[in-house]
């Protein structure tokens, strides 16, 4: 009986490249450490008063820069609602004019300030304070109330006799009462961050 051929030794395949070294593991503690030293300086960090009101001086200079051009408008349009009302009818087709420039400039579509403060960040330092919510309410003070107000002023200004002249001082009134509860809402909001960081800036002109 013929005895089977020697195997050859088996010899493992050399892998190819460099080898590679295995990360300590004192390394994953010190990286541990590190991370959780950022975490707790991070929540440890708090803004004083005064940073807090240097941030919310900042955002109310911001929020005039993005709604000044409409707010303007509201004012300038009741002026001269009031001025023709009160019998200077030499002033209306400027009147008529004013209003319909100003009413459309209440629109973020219209108004690249008003667009870009669409999409304005409180600071971070104020998030306690809800002005994010303020930043909306802006808005929806502009567009739609703002707007629609001077629509209701260029409709009273060109009614035609005085039971559609009536109709529209009617309207007029319930619009800038919408637009009245919008102002008092963001001046609440701003009042309290005031009154919390002890900041006396002015509030911004929203007409009504």
């Amino acid at each position: 009986m013929d005895t089977p051929p020697a195997q050859p030794p088996f010899v493992p395949l050399r892998h190819a490249g460099w080898p590679v070294r295995r990360t300590p593991l004192w390394a994953f503690g010190v990286a541990i450490v590190l991370v959780a030293g950022v975490v707790l300086v991070s929540l440890s960090h708090r803004p004083s008063h005064a940073e807090q009101a240097a941030d919310l001086t900042g955002f109310l200079h911001d929020v005039n820069a993005g709604t000044e051009s409409c707010a303007g408008g509201v004012a300038e349009s009741i002026t001269a609602l009031r001025t023709v009302e009160s019998g200077a009818h030499g002033e209306y087709a400027a009147a008529v004019a004013m209003l319909k420039y100003n009413a459309q400039n209440c629109s973020p579509a219209n108004n690249e300030p008003l667009a870009d403060f669409v999409q304005y960040q409180v600071p971070e330092s104020l998030a306690s304070f809800h002005l994010q919510d303020c930043v909306n309410d802006l808005i929806t003070w502009a567009f739609p109330y703002a707007l629609q107000s001077e629509q209701k002023m260029l409709a009273v200004l060109t009614a035609s006799g005085p039971a559609a002249r009536a109709m529209a001082n009617a309207a007029l009134r319930a619009e800038l009462r919408e637009l009245d509860a919008q102002r008092a809402a963001i001046y609440s909001i701003m009042r309290t961050a005031e009154h919390a960081v002890s900041d006396n800036a002015p509030l911004p002109l929203l007409p009504g």
